[in-house]
C-alpha cells in the first residue's frame, strides 16, 4: 500500500512538471496582417479620403424619378456599363397612357372641326340655298300674276272681285318677296363660308387641346427613366412592384428613403476626395508642387495621387462613414487628386483611404 502511495505520487509529480513546462512555452506572435499607413513625406499631413466617380462635381449621379408610382420594369443591373439615353427604369404608366390618348382624340376631334369650317361652304349646301331661292322666286312669280289678274279683274268690273280677295293676293306677293329676300340672304350667308370668329375660337381650342396632349406626353416620358449621361450602374435600390417617387425608394435596412438609381463611371476613372482639416490649410503646398499617397485601409497597398483641383471652398466637416446630416464645428477644405497609376487592388466608390499630402 505505501508503494503504491509513493507510486502515484510521483506520478502526480511528474504531470505536475509537464504541465508547467508545457504552459510556460511561449507562441511566437502572427505576423501583422498589413502594416499602419506611414508618411511618406518628410513634412506631409494626413487627411481623410473618399474615392468618387471621375466627374465635374466628383460626386456620383442620384437618379430620382419625377413622377411616383410602382416599378414596372428594370432594364439595367449592378456593375453594367450604359451610354446616354440608355433605358434604366419604367415606372406603371397605364392611367398617363390613356390619359395622353384621350388629349390625343380631343385635338384631333377639334381639328376636324377647324378643317369643316375652313372648307365651308359646302358644295351640296350651296345648292340646297340655291334651290331654295328659285322655290322662293318661283312662288313670288305665282304670286304676282295672281295678283295682277286679280287687280285686272277688279279694274274690268269692281263686283266681279271683292276687296278682301285682292287684299289676300297683295298680301301673298309681299309675303313671297320677303320670302325670296330672305332665300338669297340665306344664299350670300352660306356662299360666304364660316365666320372669321368662329374660326379663330376652334383655332384656340384646337391649340389649347393640343398642348395639352403635348405636356401629358411630356409628363408620360417620364415614367421612363433614362441615363443622363455615359457611366455605370453602381447601385440599384428599387426592385419591380416597389413604389417610388421623388424622395427616392424606401430601403428596409436603412430605413430612410434612397436614390432610385447610383450612376458613376467605371473602375478606370475614379478619383480621391481628401478634407484637410483648416488647421493644416496653412501648410499646404502650392498646388503645382503638390503630391500625395493613399492607403487602402487593411492592406499595405501604396497608390500615388495626381493634384487635380481644389474646391475653394472651407466648409464644415461631415462624418464620412455617414454623410447625411452629422456635422461637427471643424472645418475643411476639400482638394480633389486623381488615382496616378493601375493597380491591382480592387478600389471602389464610396470607399474610405487615409491620404498623406506633401511635396
Amino acid at each position: 500500500m505505501r508503494k503504491l502511495l509513493v507510486l502515484c505520487s510521483c506520478a502526480g509529480l511528474l504531470a505536475a512538471s509537464v504541465v508547467a513546462y508545457v504552459s510556460g512555452i511561449t507562441e511566437k506572435p502572427l505576423p501583422p496582417a498589413f502594416h499602419p499607413a506611414t508618411n511618406p513625406y518628410a513634412t506631409g499631413i494626413y487627411a481623410n479620403g473618399i474615392v468618387e466617380s471621375e466627374q465635374p462635381s466628383g460626386q456620383n449621379i442620384n437618379v430620382y424619378p419625377e413622377v411616383a408610382g410602382t416599378v414596372k420594369q428594370i432594364f439595367v443591373a449592378e456593375g453594367d456599363s450604359i451610354e446616354v439615353g440608355a433605358p434604366l427604369l419604367l415606372i406603371d404608366e397605364s392611367i398617363q397612357r390613356a390619359t395622353v390618348e384621350q388629349l390625343q382624340s380631343q385635338a384631333q376631334a377639334a381639328l376636324t372641326v377647324l378643317a369643316e369650317l375652313r372648307a365651308q361652304p359646302r358644295k351640296e349646301t350651296l345648292e340646297v340655298a340655291e334651290a331654295q331661292v328659285s322655290a322662293a322666286e318661283a312662288a313670288l312669280k305665282t304670286a304676282q300674276d295672281a295678283l295682277q289678274k286679280q287687280q285686272t279683274a277688279f279694274e274690268l268690273n269692281a263686283k266681279a272681285v271683292s276687296r278682301d280677295a285682292l287684299d289676300a293676293a297683295a298680301n301673298t306677293a309681299a309675303t313671297a318677296r320677303a320670302n325670296v329676300d330672305v332665300a338669297r340672304k340665306q344664299r350670300d350667308l352660306t356662299k360666304a363660308g364660316a365666320w372669321i370668329y368662329d374660326i379663330r375660337n376652334q383655332e384656340r381650342q384646337y391649340a389649347a387641346l393640343h398642348k395639352s396632349f403635348v405636356a401629358s406626353s411630356a409628363l408620360l416620358s417620364k415614367y421612363r427613366l433614362v441615363a443622363p449621361r455615359a457611366g455605370r450602374v453602381l447601385a440599384v435600390h428599387a426592385s419591380v412592384g416597389a413604389f417610388v417617387s421623388g424622395q427616392g425608394a424606401y430601403d428596409s435596412y436603412t430605413q430612410g428613403m434612397t436614390p432610385v438609381l447610383v450612376l458613376g463611371t467605371g473602375p478606370a476613372a475614379l478619383q480621391v476626395r481628401c478634407y484637410v482639416d483648416e488647421i493644416l490649410v496653412p501648410r499646404l503646398p502650392a498646388p503645382g508642387k503638390m503630391k500625395a499617397q493613399m492607403s487602402i485601409r487593411g492592406s499595405d497597398v501604396r497608390i500615388p495621387l495626381t493634384y487635380i483641383r481644389t474646391q475653394p471652398l472651407v466648409s464644415p466637416k461631415i462624418e464620412l462613414s455617414d454623410q447625411r446630416l452629422e456635422r461637427v464645428d471643424v472645418r475643411v477644405l476639400p482638394i480633389i487628386f486623381r488615382i496616378a497609376q493601375a493597380t491591382a487592388a480592387t478600389i471602389y466608390a464610396g470607399q474610405l483611404v487615409d491620404v498623406y499630402i506633401g511635396e
